[in-house]
């Protein structure tokens, strides 16, 4: 089995590298686990002041190995027991609380975006303190079409209402420069330039003392609390487990089953014009 991150540490800033790059690093139980030991670790170590996630590949993150969640949701059809919703709850909250760690952390936490960060990647990435994008990345939930709600529930947070609506409403993509512009992101550069300019900033602010940063991310972060963002992500990570339960859902992974997921997925795209069903 391969791994699915590695980390290495320079001048104060714990780089955190996902490297399934041949599965556009696609969320696993696997890197599940290591990501959130490698954030903890960081978070521990007194050498680290700034945690810097990126990744090798074409894409950030495609969203969730969804090969195999659907056939995992396929087989219930084939249990005695109807769906479990405190399961399911159980279950999703092993990955949101993971995504998490990089909101908790009491170290600042970056995150270097190119190409594909969508789905699943964005309930990790939008836990990140600060997004910076290269040119090339494309965020946005398509999920939200069918099957599946923002866990972490961090967009109305990063966005505000109305934008927030705007794209989940729809599911559609959003190119870098726009995520940069409506605030989903902090910068957009060009991608030749996103690993030197992430690590930059990171280093730039692994020159505070690193209590300072800890006391500024906390009052940063208090804000959001205080506005509900605990009840909110209790919310989303439940009714994505509902919605993947719907007509809608099931209809969508019995033909994920019987077409293969990438054929389904074209299905529920194809009439948005986007993402990987963009006519070129």
């Amino acid at each position: 089995m391969s791994v699915p991150l590695r980390s290495e540490t320079e001048a104060g800033v714990r780089s955190i590298i996902l490297c399934r790059p041949e599965h556009y690093n696609t969320i696993t139980l696997e890197l599940r686990d290591a990501l959130g030991t490698a954030i903890d670790e960081a978070d521990a170590d007194p050498e680290v002041r700034v945690i810097l996630l990126r990744a090798e590949g074409p894409a950030f993150c495609a969203g969730y190995g969804l090969d195999w969640s659907t056939e995992l949701q396929a087989t219930e059809s084939t249990m005695d027991r109807v769906w479990d919703s405190e399961l399911d709850m159980q279950v999703m909250s092993t990955f949101v609380n993971t995504y998490l760690k990089l909101w908790y952390a009491a170290k600042p936490t970056i995150a270097a975006v190119h190409g594909w960060c969508i789905a699943g990647g964005t309930d990790m990435v939008l836990c990140s303190d600060i997004i910076v994008a290269g040119e090339s990345a494309v965020f946005g939930y398509p999920p939200a079409r069918v099957w599946g709600t923002p866990t972490t529930a961090m967009w109305v947070y990063r966005l505000g209402f109305e934008k927030a609506k705007r794209y989940l409403l729809t599911g559609d993509e959003i190119p870098a420069r726009t995520a940069a512009d409506i605030g989903l992101v902090a910068e957009c550069v060009p991608d030749e330039n996103l690993l030197d300019h992430a690590t930059g900033l990171a280093r730039r602010m692994a020159m505070l003392p690193g209590n300072q940063l800890r006391m500024l991310k906390l009052l940063c972060n208090q804000t959001a609390e205080n506005m509900g963002l605990s009840s909110s992500r209790v919310l989303g990570t439940f009714l994505d487990g509902v919605a993947r339960h719907t007509q809608e859902g099931r209809d969508f992974v019995a033909r994920a089953t019987a077409v293969g997921f990438r054929q389904a997925v074209r299905e529920r795209d194809d009439p948005f014009d986007d993402y990987g069903s963009r006519r070129r």
